[in-house]
């Protein structure tokens, strides 16, 4: 067991997997070493996410383990931020593409070239027969040594190590039917005094080579569009700033810039660095990093993020954040974690590919030796040709890459699709589970509500004051308050420009209301129980103040030398998307709860307005968490959001913690899942995504099983007593690419998902 609080996390780059078996090696290494608590190795990232105790192994130790495993692997560079590391990924993935797409063109042009070759070679043997079997004993020679070498390479490695992986499958096959070709080509006459035609298969090596290679070129391509997301953030970093020095403006590096520099930003450019705005006006548009399609206004006290598009006036910024610590960069950085992380439906595919290639093997041998007794019509020889044949076709179609390609894929396209819409997953256990969840629960203020109070009804009594004229004498006396609901006030009449005075003798009556003079009138402004104080009647006002406490709003009685003089009321509005947000949720099948400290009356208020069916208030903040226990305890899968520090608790005991992406570091902290938009219609397409991304993962893992249980038995020839068909390697090896390229394109649907 290592301590938690000496834990450290390290991602090592891991090179040479290719498949599940490969990272499921990988995985049991890492997880069988002491001072590892826990491992995930990515098969899409090529890299292994660790958590150890640095008392008990070392960097360096984890390093040499993997590579003891028979991969490569090197030490991350410290200096590295999330946008490099992207970079870097990005570059491999080119070169990977590259390298493939050279290999691809010059292996088909070859194949093709064996087939020609092998149709004019057919016949009786002969001298142009024989010449045109050197010939391609060459040409296959080269293809495997130069076009497929890291095949047998790394199978080589893999049995070095006492392992296997897909490597070997094909490497066995390919190398079966080529050191057969080779021995009839070199001894022909061996085999025809024993009675077997000495058949070759050169051109089924090469088109096999070429094949594989294919579908590995594409589906590493497909790879890439699967973190088009990540990419695309990535490129939304500018290179360079404009920093004012002395009142000159020059371009710099965006590495030089320091933090409390002042940086200019001209209409159409991108912001390059998180800022504080201290000059001019301007529309920034933030969909980038929020999904929010509508530009946000920025004045002077607002902030801005880099790689946010400027749209409309110029902008004077002091930065603030810088690099790894600016929001795009977290953001970058956070689904790099996500991505890396794994889903628990993965650990169904992990097992199944710890066993799959000695299986295989195994059922290859069973296949040639049950072609090779089974009493047949079919010569001798013509016996050895069919059992080579299904055991070379066997280890061809047989596929852990799908397995290992099912979950992966899909987790990084949905990452990249929810960042689109502005919802960050922080790892795969919270998408798997936001998939389950039946009950979500609602904070009030900040989530269903703006967070804001505001004030939302003026009420004059008689003809002694106009509504601005009361608002502004009830400001006036406020001003001097800290409480909340008069800080509404004060700013609601600054709203409408109302001029405001000096307020004497002022006094806060706790659990009452307030006192002042303001221009020579005494003020009183609360509840009942304060206007009975100063004997005001309140009856002409009374129906109209339940009715707006009805509705969720906060009345105060207004009384001006003793004699009742309106009524004003401030509330907290609920957003204009909360309604919107819970019939989403309701469509999903989802049960809403309104979680809040405030009263019942209040509560259902809210609750009616947003449509919210059940309530739990006057709830303090430690009560929260039990509230949550409470509906776990009933058998449900909950989430919570919230916004605030006091939600942060709550959020950690949900299933899954939705924080509101506008609230406070603690409970974006505490969330599993992070919503950039203060909208909680994030929380239904948080839902809706996580429930068909694990659609389809689970249609990946189906078909990739199904795949070899079907095409194993085909190729071993359960077909052939039949039908009298067997299945040819070729046509085995295009098989077996598609189904890792049908894998990633399945998860490449995701992209074009329709999230409501």
């Amino acid at each position: 067991m290592t301590d938690t609080a000496t834990e450290e996390r390290i991602v090592i780059p891991v090179t040479g997997m290719t498949c599940a078996a490969c990272q499921a090696r990988v995985q049991r290494t890492l997880a069988r070493t002491p001072g590892v608590a826990d491992a995930t190795v990515n098969l899409m990232l090529n890299n292994a996410t660790i958590a150890f105790d640095p008392h008990e192994i070392s960097a360096e130790k984890l390093v040499e383990a993997i590579r003891e495993s028979g991969y490569g692997a090197e030490l991350p560079a410290t200096t590295r931020g999330a946008f490099e590391e992207q970079e870097e990924a990005e570059a491999a993935h080119a070169k990977e593409v590259r390298a493939l797409t050279q290999k691809v063109v010059v292996a088909l042009i070859l194949a093709a070239a064996a087939m020609a070759l092998s149709m004019q070679g057919m016949g009786a043997m002969g001298a142009r027969n024989t010449m045109v079997r050197w010939t391609l004993l060459v040409l296959t020679t080269f293809v495997m040594a130069w076009a497929g070498r890291h095949f047998y390479t790394r199978a080589w490695s893999a049995l070095r190590h006492g392992g296997s992986d897909m490597n070997t499958l094909i490497s066995v096959g390919t190398g079966a039917a080529y050191l057969f070709s080779a021995a009839a080509t070199v001894a022909p006459g061996w085999f025809l005094s024993r009675g077997v035609e000495p058949h070759v298969y050169f051109e089924a090596v090469d088109a096999i080579i070429a094949l594989i290679l294919l579908g590995n070129l594409f589906e590493a391509r497909a790879k890439q569009r699967t973190s088009a997301a990540l990419r695309a953030l990535a490129d939304l970093q500018p290179h360079t700033a404009r920093v004012v020095v002395d009142g000159q403006e020059m371009d710099v590096p965006v590495e030089q810039v320091r933090r409390g520099d002042l940086v200019l930003i001209r209409p159409g450019e991108r912001v390059p660095v998180d800022g504080d705005v201290t000059g001019g006006q301007s529309a920034v548009d933030e969909s980038m990093l929020t999904g929010e399609s509508m530009p946000v206004a920025k004045a002077p006290g607002g902030k801005v993020y880099g790689g946010t598009m400027n749209r409309t006036g110029a902008l004077r910024i002091r930065a603030t954040a810088l690099g790894a610590d600016s929001a795009l960069a977290r953001i970058v950085q956070l689904m790099r974690d996500a991505q890396g992380t794994r889903a628990p439906i993965q650990n169904l595919a992990d097992r199944v590919s710890a066993i799959f290639v000695p299986s295989v093997i195994g059922i290859a041998i069973f296949t040639f030796a049950l072609w090779m007794f089974l009493p047949q019509s079919t010569q001798s020889g013509q016996l050895v040709v069919h059992a080579l044949t299904a055991a070379v076709a066997v280890l061809i179609i047989a596929c852990p890459c799908a397995m290992g390609l099912a979950v992966p894929t899909a987790m990084m396209v949905a990452t990249g699709k929810g960042a689109s819409l502005g919802i960050l997953f922080k790892g795969g256990d919270a998408l798997q589970r936001a998939n389950d969840i039946d009950v979500v629960v609602l904070d009030k203020t900040g989530t269903v509500t703006e967070g804001r109070p505001t004030v939302t009804d003026i009420v004059a009594y008689g003809d002694k004051f106009t509504a601005d004229a009361l608002l502004a004498l009830v400001a006036s006396a406020e001003r001097q308050s800290e409480h909340p609901l008069a800080d509404a006030i004060v700013q609601g009449a600054k709203a409408r420009g109302l001029a405001l005075s000096d307020a004497e003798g002022f006094t806060a009556l706790a659990g009452h209301g307030v006192t002042a003079v303001v221009d020579g009138s005494a003020l009183a402004i609360g509840n009942p129980a304060l206007m009975q104080q100063y004997a005001v009647d309140v009856a002409p006002l009374r129906e109209r103040a339940d009715a707006l406490a009805g509705d969720g709003k906060t009345p105060a009685y207004v009384a001006v030398d003793g004699e009742l003089a309106g009524l004003i009321a401030v509330a907290d509005p609920i957003k204009q998307t909360t309604a919107e947000a819970v019939r989403a949720l309701g469509a999903l099948g989802t049960e809403v709860v309104l979680l809040t400290g405030d009263t019942l009356r209040t509560a259902n208020a809210i609750a009616r307005q947003a449509g919210i069916g059940r309530v739990i208030a006057e709830v303090l903040p430690e009560g929260k968490v039990e509230a949550i226990r409470k509906l776990q305890a009933e058998g449900h899968v909950v989430g919570m959001v919230g916004d605030g520090i006091n939600d942060a608790p709550a959020l950690a005991q949900a299933d899954v913690g939705f924080a509101i992406g506008t609230g406070t570091d603690v409970a974006i902290e505490a969330g599993d899942v992070t919503l950039m938009r203060g909208d909680p219609r994030g929380v239904a397409q948080a839902i809706e995504l996580a429930r068909k991304t694990m659609g389809t993962m689970k249609q990946n893992l189906f078909w990739a099983f199904v795949y070899n249980v079907i095409g194993i038995p085909i190729a071993a020839g359960a077909l052939y007593p039949a039908f009298g068909l067997q299945l040819n390697p070729v046509i085995a090896s295009g098989a077996m690419a598609f189904s890792s390229v049908s894998v990633v394109s399945n998860s490449l649907r995701l992209r074009r998902a329709r999230i409501s």
